[in-house]
């Protein structure tokens, strides 16, 4: 479908500079722009490219001052990350959604499922299974025995949700992700085997949760391991049995949480961030990548970094001397000649 570059501002309440009139039919990166695609411009770091690009249109945020004569027509806006957005998940609405529900799937007798779903080849719906409207389970999804499910949710290829899993509205969960494995639970023996603890919980995941590729959550041992509403986890995240992440927290890859750990609302963590057993983090903590957590974050806010890791300020501050350190033995080493030689 094509779009004119005003069409495109009201959706968006942006204004236009240049030509109301340029069509565009398909978006681009800034650096690869063509005739007839649109693309924006938030990051400092690329705006050379908006010099360059060929691309018809592209979004910018209002404060953006050119500093030499650019081709594409601008639509500033207030924020030009969050307005692609928008843009694309409009797009990605207009596109075909599969419908049905194929010969080769299996639904149990009382599972109860809602209007306009679409169940594709090879995906197996246990009993009792209960899941609303406008749900799209993609082939090979499996569903255990008494799961629930609400509107609007995609489960791509391969998913696996195990029994009693809980989950809400206007969730997406990406293909090989496992929803419901056993927690981590074995008691030692007086070095014997290890006995495994009987995990008896639950996975329960709040609205408008994702879940990207090959995510585990495990079930609680007890209770329920629950994922709060607005959370986002890269692919390739572990939440372990018993944890809780509070509210549009994001999490990217690599993470590992421990059990029972206990997350705050609006936390921020980078790749590869392990959080220790039992471990409270207080709201809005931000963690960088590889940071390693022992114990207790309780102040908001926090920003940390480092394994084990502590604020981030004093991280960068260590770090200069320990870039230092070679040289600060050298030197060390030479007074203590020195000395001796006296």
């Amino acid at each position: 479908m094509e779009f004119t570059a005003q069409q495109i501002a009201e959706l968006l309440n942006g204004k236009v500079e240049g030509d109301k009139n340029a069509i565009v039919n398909t978006f681009s990166k800034i650096e690869e722009g063509k005739a007839g695609s649109l693309c924006f411009l938030a990051n400092p770091k690329y705006t050379n490219y908006i010099y360059e690009t060929e691309a018809s249109v592209v979004l910018v945020n209002n404060d953006f001052e050119a500093q030499k004569p650019i081709k594409a027509s601008l639509i500033r806006v207030e924020d030009a990350y969050k307005s692609i957005a928008i843009l694309l998940d409009i797009y990605n609405q207009m596109t075909d959604k599969p419908k049905g529900i194929e010969k080769q799937s299996f639904i149990h007798k009382s599972a109860v499922i809602g209007k306009n779903i679409y169940v594709g080849a090879f995906a197996y719906i246990a009993k009792d299974v209960k899941i609303g409207n406008n749900v799209l389970i993609y082939p090979g999804v499996y569903i255990g025995n008494n799961v629930t499910i609400g509107d609007n949710c995609v489960f791509h290829p391969g998913v696996k949700i195990y029994h009693n899993t809980k989950i809400g509205n206007n969730c997406i969960i990406h293909s090989g992700s496992v929803i419901g494995a056993d927690g981590f639970g074995f008691a030692p023996n007086n070095g014997e085997e290890f006995v495994k603890i009987a995990q008896i919980g639950n996975v329960i995941i709040e609205d408008n949760v994702e879940l990207g590729a090959l995510v585990t959550v495990d079930r609680a041992t007890m209770g329920s391991t629950i994922i709060r509403k607005g959370v986002k986890l890269d692919n390739q995240n572990h939440i372990a049995h018993n944890v809780e992440i509070g509210e549009n927290t994001v999490i990217a890859a690599q993470s590992g949480l421990a059990g029972t750990s206990k997350i705050g609302k609006n936390c921020m963590f980078g790749g590869q961030v392990g959080i220790g057993p039992h471990i409270t983090i207080a709201n809005g903590t931000k963690l960088s990548a590889q940071s390693g957590v022992p114990n207790n974050v309780l102040k908001e806010d926090s920003i940390l970094m480092g394994a084990p890791a502590f604020d981030i300020r004093a991280y960068h501050r260590a770090y200069v001397h320990f870039k230092n350190l070679d040289d600060i033995v050298k030197r060390l080493e030479n007074l203590e000649k020195k000395l001796k030689e006296k």
